[in-house]
C-alpha cells in the first residue's frame, strides 16, 4: 500500500495532529474525540461491514453505544474543537443509523457509496421502465375511466373497488421485486473478495431494481391519491 492510500485512510486529530483510521472516533496518540472526515461512509462509521443482510439488533446496540461515547453532554468543558468534533460526530450518527437500520433506505445508500446510483437517476426514476410500461399504460386507463365515475355521481364504493382492483397487480409487482431485492442482497453479500466482475454485474442489477421500486412506489402513491379524492397528473 503506498503512502497515498495511506494518507487517504486517515483521518487528522486537529489537537495534536497525528493520523487515525477512518472507522476510529478517538484519537489513538491523545484520546481526544476526532472532528469526522468524510473519507468514511455510515458502515464503517458504525463498525459494520459493508453488507445488506445486517442484524438490526447489533445496528441499534452500535448506535447506543457510540450516542454515549459522543453526547455533547460529556464535552461541556471541553475544547471548542472537542464540543464541535461531538456535535458533528452525533449528527453524523444519527444520519447513519436512520439510513442503515432500513433495507430499502440500505439498499440505495450502498449503490450511493459504491458510485452506483448517481444523482441524474432520481430524475429518471420519474420515467416508466420499460418492464413496467404495460402496467403503467393499464393503470392510466383504469384511473381516467375511476375519475369519470366519480365526476359523475358514481357511489364511493364503486370506484374505490375500481381502484383496489387497479392496486392489485401493482402491489403485486411490488412483492415480486422486494423478493428479488432479497436475492441480490444475498448475493452481494457471499460475493468473494476481489471478483470485480462479479459485484459490478449485482451492483448494476441492484440499481435497476431500486429504480423501479422507488417507480412502483409512485405509482401506489398516485392510487392512494386517488382514493382520497385528490388525484395527480398522468402517470
Amino acid at each position: 500500500m503506498t503512502s497515498q492510500t495511506h494518507t487517504h485512510l486517515l483521518q487528522e486529530c486537529r489537537t495534536c495532529g497525528g493520523g487515525a483510521p477512518v472507522d476510529v472516533h478517538f484519537c489513538p496518540s491523545c484520546t481526544k474525540i476526532l472532528t469526522i472526515g468524510r473519507q468514511g461512509d455510515y458502515f464503517s462509521f458504525l463498525g459494520l461491514p459493508r453488507k445488506l443482510n445486517l442484524d438490526v439488533a447489533a445496528v441499534e446496540q452500535q448506535f447506543r453505544v457510540l450516542s454515549r461515547q459522543f453526547h455533547p453532554d460529556y464535552f461541556y468543558n471541553a475544547t471548542p474543537t472537542e464540543r464541535r468534533a461531538s456535535l458533528e460526530r452525533s449528527s453524523y450518527l444519527n444520519d447513519a443509523y436512520r439510513t442503515l437500520k432500513q433495507p430499502a433506505s440500505r439498499v440505495a445508500y450502498l449503490l450511493d457509496v459504491e458510485g452506483v446510483l448517481k444523482p441524474a437517476d432520481h430524475e429518471a426514476g420519474k420515467l416508466a421502465p420499460a418492464s413496467l410500461l404495460e402496467e403503467v399504460f393499464a393503470l392510466n386507463e383504469e384511473l381516467d375511466e375511476v375519475r369519470d365515475m366519480r365526476n359523475g355521481g358514481a357511489p364511493d364504493a364503486e370506484w374505490r373497488a375500481r381502484l383496489a382492483a387497479a392496486a392489485a397487480p401493482i402491489e403485486a409487482k411490488r412483492a415480486e421485486h422486494e423478493a428479488q431485492l432479497g436475492e441480490l442482497s444475498n448475493q452481494w453479500d457471499a460475493l468473494p473478495p476481489g471478483d470485480q466482475a462479479a459485484r459490478t454485474a449485482v451492483l448494476g442489477a441492484l440499481r435497476e431494481r431500486v429504480l423501479e421500486r422507488n417507480y412502483i412506489n409512485n405509482l401506489l402513491a398516485t392510487i392512494e391519491r386517488e382514493t382520497t379524492g385528490v388525484g395527480g397528473p398522468q402517470l
